[in-house]
């Protein structure tokens, strides 16, 4: 049995008629007739009795239609999942998130992705800079999140957001009760760095800073984290720089504030995905970002 023979015999079976189930297929009626007699030789059994207007279905045709509508309603979806497969609505992304990313523009995205592709099962891996580009080249993750990426052989590497640099301080610190602050007035202050791991980090990033407003840092306590981090300065280790996302993080006794003429106190973020990859999920996830990248600068 074939699904032509099927849907013959369906058209068959809902006409009752050779002939005006020929004119719905458009087909001639010898073939049709042929395909029919053919699948009840297959079968072993009538389908159909045949009368002087037309056929009725036999018990055993009856049980074939019931089985037949439910083959072609099965191979419909078949074809609709695989049609929103290939446009990217159905299937899975898995998504390589880090420290304070994960605090503000990467939930938007996924939710907005969520939103716009409810059928694909969003998975998220918890990865470092290194464990990301290796995961990419093992097809284990589809797209990653990073900061202070260099250039990589067969990855690519997209600019999602640029993100300004505030200064995060104990509530009763002095600087505190300034509504912005010069980055030189964070000299002889203990600072918490963070996050540790590969480099380039975040805290190459603070330190090339400090030294080009002519200071070192006088590094309290480094952290693996943005959260350890600015929990650390809620509990008076320091003050710290951190990107504009990791401000979500409202701990009891910590306030945020802007950095007073220092428009080239920042930090990006970007995602990262094979440049082989041609997934049509990849596309949307990549439509979505850079849509929202887009009514950022706006």
């Amino acid at each position: 049995m074939n699904f032509r023979q099927i849907k013959y015999f369906v058209a068959v079976a809902q006409e009752l008629n050779f002939g005006r189930a020929a004119l719905a297929l458009n087909i001639s009626q010898p073939p049709l007739t042929r395909q029919i007699q053919q699948l009840e030789e297959e079968i072993g059994a009538p389908l159909f009795e045949r009368t002087a207007k037309g056929v009725t279905l036999t018990q055993a045709g009856e049980l074939l239609l019931q089985e037949s509508l439910n083959i072609q309603s099965l191979v419909e979806q078949a074809v609709e999942r695989t049609q929103r497969a290939a446009q990217g609505k159905l299937g899975r992304i898995d998504v390589g998130i880090f420290g304070s990313g994960i605090l503000s523009m990467i939930p938007k995205l996924l939710l907005r992705f969520r939103t716009a592709y409810p059928d694909v099962n969003i998975v998220l891996h918890a990865m470092n800079k290194t464990e990301q580009i290796e995961a990419l080249r093992q097809r284990r993750i589809t797209i990653g999140f990073n900061r202070m990426l260099e250039p990589i052989a067969d990855i690519r590497i997209e600019l999602v957001k640029t993100e300004p640099l505030l200064v995060a301080l104990p509530e009763g610190h002095p600087l505190a009760a300034e509504e912005s602050v010069p980055l030189a007035a964070l000299k002889n202050h203990p600072m918490v760095m963070f996050p540790t791991g590969v480099k380039p980090n975040f805290i190459d990033r603070v330190m090339d800073l400090c030294r080009q407003e002519g200071f070192v840092p006088d590094v309290s306590q480094e952290a693996g984290d943005a959260v350890t981090g600015v929990a650390l300065v809620a509990s008076g280790f320091g003050l710290a720089l951190v990107p504009e996302s990791a401000t979500s993080l409202r701990l009891p006794g910590v306030v945020y504030r802007p950095l007073k003429n220092a428009p080239h106190a920042v930090v990006d973020l970007s995602c990262i995905y094979r440049e082989d990859d041609v997934s049509p999920i990849l596309a949307a996830f990549l439509e979505i970002v850079r849509a929202d990248g887009k009514d950022a600068d706006r």
